[in-house]
């Protein structure tokens, strides 16, 4: 594979097995969810694919607004990501961002411009139903 980067993941017994990468920092077991059906009580594939997503998205989200001097630091990005066993296992995802100091409008304009160069969301289009949301900040506890 000709690529800047390549991640490598081995998985044995599916979604009742274990995921282990190839630097030894992913090293987990996964199971088919209760919801789904199974027993639970370790990761899945949606959970580790909501964790890549979030993470990628939120990057991409920074270099946007670097661009325009603003300061994202305090942002955050929540991925849920579906199986939709109905429509024969079809995945949907929401990416919730909130941006702390951000004004709605330019926060929006920044989270359709990530979703527009993240990876995932590359990846993703034309495939998947993605649902952007702008939240307000959490209220501090």
């Amino acid at each position: 594979m000709d690529a800047t980067y390549v991640a490598s993941a081995v998985s044995k017994g599916g979604r009742t097995g274990h995921v282990r990468s190839g630097d030894g920092y992913i090293d987990l077991d996964v199971r088919v969810p209760r919801e789904l059906g199974g027993p639970g009580g370790a990761t899945n594939p949606e959970e580790l694919f909501a964790a890549g997503y979030a993470s990628c998205f939120l990057s991409a989200l920074g270099l946007m607004a670097a661009k325009r001097e603003i300061d994202t630091s305090e942002a955050t990005v929540e991925a849920d990501v579906g199986l939709d066993a109905a429509g024969g296992f079809q995945l949907k995802v929401e990416l919730v961002v909130r941006m702390p100091g951000v004004e709605r409008e330019m926060a929006e304009k920044l989270v359709a411009r990530a979703h527009e160069v993240c990876p995932y969301s590359r990846a993703t289009r034309g495939n998947i139903d993605v649902q952007l949301t702008v939240a307000e900040p959490a209220p501090a506890v």
